[in-house]
Formats: C-alpha cells, sequence, structure tokens
C-alpha cells in the first residue's frame, strides 16, 4: 500500500508487536466475491484501537498472512471487521477465507497499522474502486463525525460486485455516488475532482488503473491533497549495488553482511533481531525499521519522494543499501 508521488502522507505507523487470537464471530457475504469477516476476542475484551485507513494482519491457519483493511465500526471497541475479495489468480489466502474459515473459528491477528492516515481536511473526495471500498468506509464515518463536507464516487464491475453499498445509500443518501463500469462505463474522474480548492483532500484506493487515472487528473494539485492506497506492489527498480554490504544492528553491536541475493530482512533475522514481517514486497509496512547511519536504497511502494531523501527509515524486506555500510535502530 502507498501514497502517490505528489501526495505527503503522515508518518508511516510502526510495526505493532501485538498479536491476538481472535474468533470469527460472523461471516457473511456483502456482494458478488466478498465476504467480510467481523472478528472479536473469545472473552469479549476489548481490542487495540484504531483509525481510519488502519489494516491488520490476519494469520490464517493455513499458514498464509495477509493485509485486510478495517471496515468496522471504530465505537465498537471489542470487534474489527475486515472485508476480502475472492482473487481468481491470487495466493491462496482470499480463497482459503472464503472457502475454508467458519464462524467460531479463531485466526491470529497483528497490527492494527496505519499508513493511509485520514488527514484534517474541510472537504473530502473519496474515490472507491471495488474492494478499495474498505479504508474509505471507515474515513466517511469519519469525516462524518468530524462535521466535514465529503462524497463518494464508487466503481466496479457491476451493481452487484459494490460490497457495502446498500448500507451506504442507506446511511448517506445521494452524498454516495454508484458506478457501475458494466452499465455507465468507467469512473467519471476528471469531472468528480475538479480543478484543487482549498481545504479539500482527495482519497483514493482501488486497482491500478484507477490510481493512474486520478494521478492523472489530479496533477496539478497541491502536494499533499491527493491521497492513494494501491494493493500491489510496484515494480522495483535495478538496485543501486550489486556488491555485498554491512548492517550493523546498533543495539547489540552485531555486524551482518549481505550478499546481492540475500534481503536485509533474513539477514538481521539470521543475526537474532526479532522483528515482524508479512507481505515481504514493501506494501504492508510491518518490517519498517529506523536508520541511523547510512543512506538506504529505497525499493518500497509506501514512502514518497521526501521520506525517501530523508533516509531515516526503510522497510527491510525489499530495500537494501546505497553504499558499503547501514547502521540500523535494532
Amino acid at each position: 500500500m502507498t501514497q502517490s508521488t505528489h501526495s505527503t502522507p503522515a508518518t508511516l505507523a510502526p510495526a505493532s508487536q501485538t498479536e491476538l487470537a481472535l474468533s470469527v464471530l460472523s461471516k457473511q457475504t456483502e456482494s458478488d466475491g466478498v465476504v467480510s469477516l467481523l472478528l472479536g476476542h473469545p472473552d469479549g475484551r476489548r481490542l487495540p484501537d484504531w483509525t481510519p485507513g488502519s489494516h491488520i494482519d490476519l494469520m490464517l491457519p493455513s499458514g498464509l498472512t495477509r493485509q485486510y483493511s478495517l471496515c468496522g465500526d471504530r465505537q465498537d471497541p471489542s470487534t474489527y471487521r475486515v472485508a476480502v475479495l475472492r482473487e481468481r489468480d491470487g495466493r491462496g489466502g482470499s480463497a482459503y477465507v472464503h472457502e475454508h474459515l467458519r464462524e467460531g473459528e479463531q485466526v491470529r491477528v497483528g497490527g492494527p497499522r496505519n499508513n493511509f492516515n485520514l488527514v484534517p481536511a474541510q472537504r473530502y473526495l473519496f474515490i472507491a474502486g471495488g474492494i478499495g471500498i474498505t479504508p474509505i468506509v471507515a474515513m466517511i464515518e469519519a469525516a462524518e463525525r468530524l462535521g466535514a463536507q465529503w462524497s463518494l464516487l464508487y466503481g466496479g464491475r457491476t451493481r452487484d460486485s459494490l460490497a457495502f453499498a446498500d448500507e451506504l445509500i442507506a446511511k448517506y443518501g445521494d452524498r454516495v455516488r454508484l458506478h457501475p463500469q458494466d452499465e455507465l462505463g468507467l469512473l467519471p474522474i476528471a469531472d468528480y475532482v475538479g480543478e484543487p480548492a482549498p481545504g479539500t483532500v482527495v482519497y483514493c484506493c482501488g486497482p491500478a488503473p484507477l490510481l493512474s487515472a486520478v494521478a492523472e487528473h489530479t496533477v496539478n494539485w497541491p502536494t499533499g491533497t491527493v491521497r492513494t492506497e494501491k494493493f500491489v506492489a510496484s515494480t522495483p527498480n535495478a538496485p543501486v549495488r550489486n556488491d555485498p554490504f554491512e548492517v550493523v544492528l546498533a543495539r547489540s553491536g552485531t555486524s551482518v553482511t549481505v550478499g546481492p541475493e540475500r534481503s536485509v530482512l533474513d539477514a538481521v533475522r539470521d543475526a537474532g533481531a526479532p522483528i515482524l514481517s508479512s507481505c515481504e514486497q514493501g506494501l504492508c509496512g510491518t518490517c519498517e525499521t529506523g536508520v541511523l547511519e547510512g543512506t538506504p536504497d529505497h525499493r518500497d511502494s509506501l514512502l514518497d519522494d521526501d521520506e525517501r531523501q530523508r533516509g531515516d527509515c526503510m522497510f527491510i524486506c525489499v530495500s537494501r543499501s546505497c553504499g558499503d555500510r547501514l547502521v540500523l535502530d535494532l
């Protein structure tokens, strides 16, 4: 997940060490190809707080871990809700949820963490494509509570594929604009966003073509006013260097050598550093690590240009070093 290059995200949330065993309280169909899970502690205990845009790591009994945006009621401290699209060409996580996960089963959950924060604004233009509605649901609720102006443009393949559409229409009426592609064609991004306006922020979550269209039609918007989240990691450029480099773990003083075929994550784990990871594609933010010395070769899909220039953190599952040595806050 990431913000577009001309947006400035809030500081990325550090990886939470929290892991909970939660029960599947309910599982229900939300649309064609989408099911929602309501998760809660077996004893009904309070769950860690979260903010709009947050996601959790769902550690499935099959051994797979997947990230899903929280889309439930933030005022209910005892439950989390996520929605899962059945991905026909996926790697098995969504298929397991749809076919095998049952009410009453337990799953381990990591997080929550937020790489897609809702920033204060007078007016929000929300754009969602398909399952990209999930983080937007919580953002809309927050905007409503804050008394901000907002509207939603929500597209998908068909009307039946639009998860939570009935729920949103019932609560918010004509501020929600549904746009099934088979009926109305592609989303009218240019008409919807218009020209930049003071106090207005655009939030978009969805597939890559939608994000590209939003970027194209908001290129003249000020930095920080267009914020997007993606589902698939960007293809990184070739590494800055192919030679081995040294990584020093500042807290222990341990030094390890990272060769061209090895990730920094694997190297520091072998050296005994207890660090969480999940997607291992530079997309989820779980393995964020502070950089104390050296220049990272950023290969993630999360940081914007300013954050890359600062060089004070990196995602060690994919990112590497520009020089001979990195000192990490591990």
